[in-house]
């Protein structure tokens, strides 16, 4: 999207790299912070895409943790943290270019 601010892009690569130390706090934030501004729907839209992706990634933090008890648990809450740093990376980036990401396998809970 070449409309798209130098500052919109900035805060929208936050959004997503802030999901790897703060979970759905960061996105979160930037979401409350924009959301009825008019000029700012591509901004709003990724930090939603965050928010959701953060969602998804504690509700796979919970199941894993409620399956530690069958061992496996361990192995998914691993493959959750490094498939959440890849994916919040690669978000980052392409948000920082100015670029539409969906993150795969995410529940689309905020609309």
């Amino acid at each position: 999207m070449s409309d798209v601010s130098q500052d919109d892009k900035t805060m929208a690569m936050i959004g997503h790299l802030s999901g790897i130390v703060a979970g759905f706090i960061g996105p979160l934030i930037i979401w409350l912070i924009n959301k009825d501004k008019t000029d700012k729907e591509w901004l709003n839209n990724q930090a939603k895409e965050a928010l959701n992706f953060q969602i998804t990634v504690l509700i796979a933090y919970f199941a894993g943790g409620i399956l530690t008890m069958v061992l496996i648990g361990f192995l998914i809450i691993f493959a959750v943290m490094v498939g959440n740093l890849v994916l919040c990376i690669m978000a980052g980036l392409k948000a920082n270019e100015g670029v539409d990401y969906r993150y795969p396998m995410t529940l689309r809970l905020i609309k």
